[in-house]
C-alpha cells in the first residue's frame, strides 16, 4: 500500500501551520520580487556576514539557501491557489462546502475571498433547487394522486359519474392546471422572459374587475367573504394591466383562503408624492411576525402550509412588482399586503 497519500497529506497539515509573512503586502508583483531578489540577498548576505567573503563553493550552498527560503515565503502565496483548484474539482462532483483560506490581501486573497463566496452562492443555489423539486413534486402528487381515486372508483364501479363525482375531478384537474400555468410564468419572470406593456392604467375600474373575478374565486372554493373598494375614481399609474391585474387577484386570492369565513376582502389605491399604493387586507389575524419575511418564497402559503393554494401566487407577484420598478411587503397588523408602484413609467430592460 503507497504511503505518498499519507505523506502528502501530512505535507498539506504541516503547510497550513506554517507562516504566512507576505500577507499583509497588496500586490503579487512585490511579493514575487522579495522571494526572488530577497531570498538571495539573504543568503549571500548570511555568508558575507559570517565569513567577510564569498568562496565559490560557498555559492551553491547560498543558492540551496536562497531556494529553500523562496519556498517558504512562496507557499502561502500558491497555496491558495492550490485550495481552490481542489475546491472547483470537488465543486464538480455537487460538493460546494470545500472554501480556501483567505489571508492575503493581495491579488489571490482577493480571488480567494471571491471564490468562497461564489461557493456559498451556489451551495444556496443548490439548496434551493432541491428544495423547489421535492415542493413541486408534492405539490404535483396532492391532485394526481386525488384524481387517480376518483378515476379508479369510477372504473371500479365504486362511484358514479354523478355531478359530485366529475366535479371532484374537474376541481383536481383545474388545480392541476393552475400549478402548471402558475411554475410557467414562474419561469418566464425569472429568465427574464416578460416584457411589460406599459400603460395609463385607471385603478378603479382595475380594482372593480379585479373583485368580480375574486368574487368567482370565493364562490368556487365556497367561502363566505365580502369586497370592498376605495380609490379615487380620477388615480391612474403607469403599469402593465394584465400583470398588475395578476398581481391583485393573486393578492385577493390570498386573502380569501386564509381570512375568516364571513369576513371582508379590502382593496384600496391612493397616492402618494412619487408613488401609487394599492392595499389588499381581510380581517384574519395576519402573519406573525417573524414569518413574513419568507411570505413571498416559493411555495409559502401565507405563513402555513395549508390553504389548498399552489405556494406560487405571492412568488409571482413579487417578480411583477419588481418589474415595474415597485415594492411589496406585509403591513401590520399582518394581514395587509402592501404594493408600492412608482407613479411615473418605470424604465424597461433592452428587449
Amino acid at each position: 500500500m503507497s504511503v505518498w497519500p499519507e505523506l502528502r497529506s501530512a505535507a498539506d497539515r504541516l503547510a497550513d501551520r506554517l507562516p504566512r509573512p507576505l500577507d499583509r503586502m497588496r500586490s503579487i508583483k512585490l511579493k514575487l520580487a522579495i522571494v526572488m531578489v530577497g531570498s538571495g540577498a539573504v543568503a549571500f548576505g548570511f555568508f558575507a556576514t559570517r565569513i567577510g567573503w564569498l568562496p565559490p563553493r560557498t555559492t551553491v550552498t547560498a543558492t540551496l539557501i536562497a531556494l529553500a527560503l523562496s519556498q517558504i515565503l512562496a507557499h502561502g502565496m500558491t497555496r491558495p491557489l492550490r485550495e481552490m483548484t481542489t475546491a472547483a474539482k470537488r465543486m464538480a462532483q455537487g460538493d460546494y462546502s470545500r472554501r480556501v483560506r483567505a489571508t492575503s490581501r493581495d491579488e489571490v486573497g482577493q480571488l480567494a475571498e471571491a471564490f468562497n463566496q461564489m461557493a456559498a452562492d451556489l451551495a444556496a443555489a443548490d439548496q434551493q433547487r432541491r428544495e423547489f423539486i421535492a415542493n413541486v413534486s408534492h405539490e404535483l402528487r396532492t391532485p394526481i394522486t386525488a384524481l387517480g381515486a376518483v378515476l379508479e372508483n369510477l372504473v371500479d364501479g365504486v362511484a358514479q359519474p354523478d355531478p359530485a363525482t366529475l366535479r371532484t375531478a374537474l376541481a383536481q384537474t383545474e388545480r392541476l392546471s393552475l400549478l402548471v400555468s402558475e411554475l410557467l410564468a414562474l419561469s418566464s419572470i425569472e429568465a427574464g422572459a416578460v416584457r411589460l406593456d406599459i400603460e395609463t392604467v385607471t385603478l378603479a375600474p382595475l380594482l372593480k374587475d379585479v373583485v368580480a373575478e375574486a368574487e368567482a374565486v370565493a364562490a368556487a372554493l365556497d367561502r363566505d367573504v365580502e369586497f370592498s373598494i376605495a380609490a379615487p375614481p380620477d388615480l391612474t399609474v403607469p403599469a402593465d394591466r394584465a400583470r398588475l391585474h395578476q398581481v391583485l387577484i393573486n393578492l385577493c386570492d390570498n386573502a380569501i383562503r386564509h381570512g375568516p369565513v364571513g369576513g371582508t376582502v379590502h382593496l384600496a389605491a391612493f397616492s402618494g408624492r412619487d408613488h401609487i399604493t394599492i392595499e389588499v387586507h381581510d380581517d384574519g389575524p395576519g402573519i406573525p411576525l417573524a414569518e413574513r419575511s419568507r411570505i413571498f418564497e416559493r411555495f409559502t402559503r401565507g405563513g402555513t402550509t395549508t390553504g389548498g393554494g399552489t405556494g406560487l401566487g405571492l412568488a409571482i407577484a413579487r417578480w411583477i412588482v419588481d418589474l415595474h420598478g415597485g415594492t411589496i411587503a406585509v403591513a401590520d397588523p399582518g394581514s395587509r399586503i402592501r404594493v408600492t408602484l412608482p407613479a411615473s413609467a418605470p424604465r424597461l430592460p433592452d428587449s
